[in-house]
């Protein structure tokens, strides 16, 4: 592939930049998760499309490049899969998001949480993960039986993908994140059988994704797409709720009846023991479970069992 006439179109910055055909996403993509793209017009792409940002037929494209090469989990009988990704951790305040998947996976919806780590400055979830003794399994078919068994299995992105996993990786190495950041949260190992929840921070990322969503799940599809908090797939608990669902192309408005900003105490259990310690204790009914998290595993719930 011949990639100064793609530098050409999408290299000259945010206003005179030209965006790429679907096709030209999906092949484009294709060989940056093949790892046969040179060093440096693999920086100057990534770099290029950081700077530009991702239409709507380059996502669908580089999706589309990305599911071709993800490894396939068997989906257990009953609800669907909610698929959580995790790549994030928690940097002020407890997170929650294995709170999520444990709720989940105790009404019998199973979870599939898939994720890396490389921010020095947060906390692993994979610790926490630890913490709270719930086992990554080692490759796609022990996740399959944990689905089925325990409702909850985790991976790493690398098994699921290990081209998207690469690419990510380059984080650190280049100081930004790359288009694979955003694409993994639209990552797929169950498709048909799964509620994709798509986390995200920024506004902008909001709009796109919603643009993106109801192509992705017309095909029997389910999604989530939710304001992240701290980066991670669980609502703020502060925060207005943002929970729209897509169900065979067609958007939901899943948000609470009540939506407005609350009054509600953040917990500072970053680290991994008293964050588990804190689960443990909303698990237990010890802590009242926070509304905010009730109003995310109803929308899940719905998108799961419809």
């Amino acid at each position: 592939m011949d990639y100064a006439p793609l530098l050409k179109e999408i290299g000259r910055g945010a206003r005179g930049a030209r965006d790429l055909t679907r096709e030209q996403a999906r092949g484009l993509f294709a060989a940056l998760l093949d790892g046969t793209v040179p060093d440096l017009e693999r920086g100057a792409i990534l770099i290029a499309m950081r700077i530009k940002g991702e239409s709507l037929d380059e996502l669908l494209g580089f999706v589309e490049a990305m599911q071709t090469g993800a490894a396939r989990v068997a989906a257990p009988a009953g609800p669907r899969t909610v698929v959580l990704p995790t790549f994030n951790g928690a940097r002020k305040q407890a997170n929650l998001m294995p709170l999520v998947a444990m709720l989940l996976a105790r009404e019998g919806i199973p979870v599939l949480i898939h994720g890396r780590h490389d921010f020095d400055s947060r906390i692993s979830p994979f610790e926490l993960f630890e913490a709270l003794a719930l086992p990554v399994a080692q490759d796609v078919d022990e996740a399959g039986r944990r689905l089925a068994s325990d409702r909850l299995a985790i991976l790493p992105t690398e098994v699921i993908h290990p081209g998207l996993d690469a690419m990510m990786s380059l984080r650190p190495r280049m100081g930004l994140r790359n288009s694979s950041h955003s694409v993994a949260k639209l990552l797929d190992p169950l498709p048909g059988r799964s509620v994709r929840v798509v986390a995200v921070t920024h506004p902008e990322y909001v709009d796109s994704m919603g643009e993106a969503l109801p192509r992705l799940s017309a095909d029997d599809g389910r999604a989530l797409l939710m304001r992240a908090s701290e980066g991670e797939a669980y609502l703020h608990l502060r925060r207005k709720a943002h929970l729209q669902g897509f169900a065979n192309g067609q958007g939901l408005d899943l948000n609470p009846a009540s939506n407005e900003d609350l009054d509600w105490a953040l917990s500072p259990a970053c680290e991994p023991e008293a964050n588990a310690d804190f689960i443990r204790t909303i698990l237990a009914g010890s802590e009242p479970l926070p509304p905010r998290i009730a109003d995310q595993i109803s929308a899940l719930r719905r998108l799961a069992t419809a």
